[in-house]
Formats: C-alpha cells, sequence, structure tokens
C-alpha cells in the first residue's frame, strides 16, 4: 500500500490537487505496478509562517 504525502507552503485549487494526485498515482502504477485503489495520497498545505528555511520563515 504506497502512502504519499505531499507538504506544501500555501494553497492549491481542486483542480491541481486532482492533477497532482492523477500523476502520483498514474506513475506508481506504471513504475510499481501499484493499483491506484491501494495508493493513498495526503496533502498537507502549511501555512507559511509555519514553515522556515534555514532561520527564515518563508511567510
Amino acid at each position: 500500500m504506497p502512502y504519499i504525502n505531499l507538504k506544501l507552503v500555501g494553497k492549491l485549487t481542486r483542480e491541481q490537487k486532482e492533477s497532482i494526485v492523477k500523476d502520483f498515482a498514474d506513475t506508481l502504477l506504471r513504475v510499481a505496478g501499484k493499483p491506484k485503489s491501494s495508493t493513498y495520497i495526503v496533502i498537507d498545505e502549511v501555512n507559511g509562517e509555519n514553515w522556515a528555511q534555514g532561520d527564515k520563515l518563508l511567510g
């Protein structure tokens, strides 16, 4: 059972999320033979003030 957890700063539209999960699931099916029905994907949209690069907050 593949599990993907995508974390990113900011918001995505529903259409962007649909495209991302389709591409991830298609890739796992094509490359690893994992059926889409057993693939789980979680998208975490993080506020920039909760994410830092080095000593700088991104938001």
